[in-house]
């Protein structure tokens, strides 16, 4: 065989390998897109199969989950129980919880490293944050923070971000020091955000605002803010002053989509053109935004009437509302592998 013939072939191979390892673009065949519902006034968690719409499965996790997050590879999920003050560590494939690890309080929404190494997990009801080392199973650290609501990570190992509702601005937190690197004033009481994953841009959902405001990371400030449509007279929210709770990035980064609680609607927002380009109607009470790691589906938790809207990012349509339990909250969506029982 020539020299030649023999890279070719080696070269052939390589991306025959590569592809039947998920770099084609195409969905494995041995996993299943799984959406994760945490029902807040239930004691369980809904599983939904992205593929035929159907719930597969519930989790009896305790009472009230609230937070949702998953690793990147679909191998694990992540939810926080308020009734015993813990985080659950569930297997995708089986669905069982692997690990509980104590925390220091009541927590909110939480938020995990790519590597699977760190999570951060809001304190509601005593003002700090907690590291967890998910490798040790246990919180090795508390930073004060003045009523923290929710973390989020923009897809670093490095740094972790939590909001703070009584400082009027986002930390990021520094997972090598552990200890906060940057604070950001976002001008209002912040409620749910997204981060770009350069970590230069933020989006942040105001109190009392129908809309979001736009921080330049590098600069700590707040550069633009978007008021989604005029909302009706005396509307009222599901949650009192959260006319927008749920808000995220698509995996692109080229829109974000958020939640009008009064209107039952996603508003779609081109991100470099920093206009509203879409509106699609969803269940009652729009919670919270997630999307599948493909970028096909946008789910959307309805809090008022116990279901999830599964919308489908191209057509910008409603494609499915399925049933849940009692007053859906957080949900995440992982490729998880099938179970071999």
């Amino acid at each position: 065989m020539s020299k030649n013939l023999f890279c070719w072939v080696a070269a052939a191979g390589l991306l025959a390998a590569l592809c039947a390892n998920g770099m084609s673009g195409e969905p494995r065949p041995d996993t299943v897109p799984k959406l994760y519902v945490t029902n807040s006034a239930g004691d369980n968690i809904h599983v939904i199969d992205l593929r035929t719409f159907r719930v597969i499965g519930e989790i009896k996790a305790g009472d009230h989950p609230h937070g949702a997050a998953a690793s990147p590879d679909g191998r694990r999920f992540f939810t926080t129980i308020e009734g015993d003050h813990t985080l659950r560590v569930i297997d995708t494939s089986t669905d069982k919880v692997v690990t509980t690890v104590k925390l220091t309080g009541l927590p909110n929404q939480c938020a995990v490293t790519p590597d699977g190494h760190f999570a951060g997990v809001p304190i509601r009801n005593d003002d700090r944050v907690d590291i967890v080392d998910l490798r040790r199973g246990q919180v090795i650290k508390s930073l004060p923070v003045k009523v923290p609501h929710n973390c989020y990570n923009a897809g670093s190992n490095d740094y972790l971000w939590v909001t703070s509702m009584g400082g009027h601005k986002v930390n990021r937190i520094d997972l090598k020091k552990l200890r906060y690197e940057a604070e950001i004033p976002v001008g209002g009481v912040p409620r749910p955000l997204a981060i770009t994953r350069d970590e230069k841009t933020l989006y942040c959902a105001l109190s009392d605002l129908h809309g979001f405001v736009i921080a330049d990371i590098p600069r700590r400030q707040v550069v633009e803010t978007i008021r989604l449509p005029p909302l009706p007279a005396d509307i009222k929210f599901p949650v009192p002053h959260t006319p927008t709770h749920g808000l995220e990035l698509t995996p692109d980064g080229k829109e974000l989509w958020v939640t009008s609680c009064g209107t039952d609607a996603v508003y779609v927002f081109d991100t470099a053109s920093k206009k509203v380009v879409g509106k699609v109607g969803v269940g009652r009470g729009p919670n919270w935004v997630t999307f599948s790691p493909d970028g096909r589906y946008c789910c959307v938790s309805n809090v008022l009437s116990d279901d999830v809207s599964i919308l489908d990012v191209g057509k910008r349509k409603e494609v499915a509302r399925i049933k849940v339990g009692k007053q859906p909250k957080r949900l995440v969506v992982v490729s998880s592998r099938k179970s071999e029982r």
